[in-house]
């Protein structure tokens, strides 16, 4: 191809492919990117599409609903206590991984074995949370010889609170015991110089404390009340004499012995092994009284699986999955606040304290950010968690919008329902990852 110019005719360059900046052609580009735009249309854009017409249609999937399964997320009982719940859940776990990943991410750097530390706290991350589930059952379990948080529990409440060793103890026929304010009383006053005998029954030869000696008639002493406070119960046919101590027949020890007069306690005395007790002569013209505190059923800890502290349980274990990913996190943005804005602030007179406050929290909000809305993402979708560590009676009071979602799709058959959930979850999602997408894109420009 020619042009007409002053000197002639010159010819014409052809068109150039058009390339991409980094050189690339745009079709081969674009061939490349094909695979990953199928996979994206495939695996995500089809499936969102889906779930959002569906969440339109009858439960057959054969007639349009309208908002109608919209309705059900808002009176439906069951996703009512989901959305409670997911609220709870984002409030409170991301804000609490995140504070002690950030209590460990600073205190790690001024220990000997900080790197050691680091490890262990982030070993849990390496488990897969349906062995963190099941691990957390076992913790929480209600019984403390297998449950380590109530063993813990029961061993502090103990250490302060005894439980008592008779807790199924209980007069028999013909007792000179009867029942008062949930211990018992005799029926007669006392005098000095007597020698009481307090029969009870119900507790177990093996279930006897290890103190227990065999019992025996305690001696009267002139100006002193004693008795004897004993298991009553003899094995076989025919043995025992009732109300009296026999051989093999063991004592009560360390069970409380009260004299009450005028309602008053004016003495006490512990039975000994051999279930014998002395009280002195205060004790003359008062019944004697075996309070309450001796039948007091043992401690079995907390219910930590019942429908009030369920939730927090959950949470518990989930908050030791990813306190470690939040101190990794933290940490590695912690490298890189400069060292000489700490020292300055301390020359200044800043106690650590205020040195930790004021300025390595303000130079690491940008990674503080990051963990808290990447875990706010990862509470919007737990599941394993809830579907594992509670038992069949409280996973109600546990629920969350994705269990809720797979119920309602798997257990119930309503897959409209389930469809407008996950929509839901969607749209919660959403702005959360645009706060971060723009955060990102402010860093970016810095």
């Amino acid at each position: 191809m020619t042009s007409a110019t002053a000197g002639g005719t010159a010819p014409v360059p052809p068109a150039r492919t058009r390339k991409s900046v980094t050189g690339t052609r745009k079709a081969v580009a674009v061939l490349f990117l094909l695979p990953c735009l199928v996979l994206l249309g495939a695996l995500v854009v089809y499936p969102i599409g889906y779930s959002l017409i569906r969440s339109f249609l009858n439960q057959s999937g054969d007639g349009f609903a309208g908002v109608d399964n919209y309705k059900a997320l808002f009176t439906d009982d069951g996703i009512r206590t989901a959305l409670k719940n997911n609220v709870i859940w984002v409030v409170f776990a991301p804000t609490v991984a995140t504070a002690l990943g950030l209590v460990f991410a600073v205190l790690t750097e001024r220990v000997r074995w900080g790197t050691a530390f680091k490890l262990v706290v982030f070993m849990p991350m390496a488990i897969s949370m349906l062995a963190a589930g099941i691990i957390f059952r076992l913790v929480y379990d209600q019984d403390p010889d297998k449950g380590v948080a109530n063993a813990v529990w029961v061993g502090v409440h103990d250490t302060f609170a005894e439980s008592s060793a008779f807790p199924k103890a209980h007069p028999g026929r013909q007792s000179p015991l009867q029942a008062e304010k949930g211990g018992f009383i005799t029926r007669q006053a006392v005098h000095a110089g007597q020698s009481v005998t307090l029969p009870l029954v119900g507790v177990a030869p093996d279930k006897m404390p290890g103190g227990a000696k065999k019992a025996v008639q305690a001696p009267s002493e002139p100006g002193k009340v004693t008795g004897t406070a004993w298991q009553d119960f003899t094995r076989g046919k025919g043995v025992g004499r009732l109300g009296q101590v026999d051989p093999g027949e063991l004592g009560y020890v360390g069970m409380r012995i009260e004299a009450v007069k005028d309602g008053k306690v004016v003495d006490s005395a512990k039975v000994r092994g051999d279930g014998t007790f002395t009280l002195s002569d205060k004790a003359d013209g008062a019944q004697l009284r075996l309070p309450a505190s001796n039948f007091r059923e043992p401690y079995n800890g907390v219910d930590w699986l019942g429908p009030s502290l369920v939730t927090p349980a959950v949470i518990g274990a989930y908050v030791w999955m990813w306190a470690g990913f939040a101190m990794v996190l933290i940490a590695a943005g912690l490298a890189g606040v400069p060292r000489e804005l700490l020292e300055a602030a301390r020359v200044d007179g800043a106690n650590e304290w205020q040195v930790f406050r004021r300025v390595t929290v303000p130079l690491l909000a940008p990674v503080l950010a990051v963990v808290l809305v990447t875990l706010m993402i990862n509470v919007l979708k737990v599941f394993d968690l809830v579907f594992i560590i509670p038992p069949g009676s409280s996973q109600d009071d546990a629920n969350v919008l994705a269990l809720e979602l797979y119920r309602k799709a798997f257990a119930e058959d309503q897959p409209g329902i389930a469809s407008a959930i996950a929509v839901f979850l969607l749209l919660l999602v959403i702005p959360v990852v645009w706060f971060n997408v723009r955060r990102l894109r402010r860093e970016v420009r810095r």
